[in-house]
């Protein structure tokens, strides 16, 4: 039997998408203002139902003459009872988890600052999302940065996976460590 690149590719593809999603996903949520900065991280997705809640890892103000990181993590909450999140930056803390007042997470917009040569950049500061329900919910982030336009909203239910861009280098002399600097979200049938 004679493999042929396209033959790997799609077995590759096949096998692994699987395992990473978990689920099926019906479409991607994603905006156009967010960082470059980065790796992404795996995909995640409650094993059943949608997203409800939420919470965020942010690092509170460090000061004039330290690396401020803001935004370095979202956690998502699953209907089912799991908690899901992506790649996660190492500074700061979980703010308390909000919540639609009924329905799912539907659509997103980021608050993002510009990228900032020879100064302390720090990406995205917070984000907001709208629920099923028609209720806006905004993170407990840094006001840095602007709000970029919302995503489009899941077609049918809500959201039910994330992937996140995480820039995670150690801080070292000179470094700037700008932290979480985009994310996708997944929709489910």
């Amino acid at each position: 039997m004679q493999l042929t690149i396209a033959s790997v590719t799609s077995l590759l593809l096949s096998c692994c998408l699987s395992d990473v999603e978990g689920r099926k996903f019906i479409s991607t949520l994603s905006v156009t203002n967010g960082g470059k900065l980065g790796d992404w991280g795996e995909v995640q997705s409650c094993p059943k139902g949608y997203v409800d809640k939420f919470s965020l890892k942010i690092e509170a103000e460090r000061g004039a003459f330290d690396d401020d990181s803001s935004l370095n993590g979202i956690r998502l909450y699953c209907t089912d009872g799991s908690v899901i999140t992506s790649l996660v930056g190492k500074y700061g803390d979980w703010s308390d988890q909000q919540s639609c007042k009924s329905g799912f997470l539907n659509s997103f917009s980021l608050q993002v600052s510009e990228p900032v040569k020879w100064a302390d950049a720090t990406a995205a500061d917070n984000i907001k999302f709208k629920c099923t329900d028609g209720t806006e919910l905004e993170g407990k982030g840094i006001d840095w940065g602007k709000y970029g336009s919302w995503s489009t909203s899941c077609p049918k239910h809500g959201i039910c996976g994330i992937q996140t861009r995480v820039e995670i280098t150690g801080r070292q002399p000179n470094r700037d460590v700008s932290g979480l600097n985009d994310v996708k979200f997944f929709c489910c049938h």
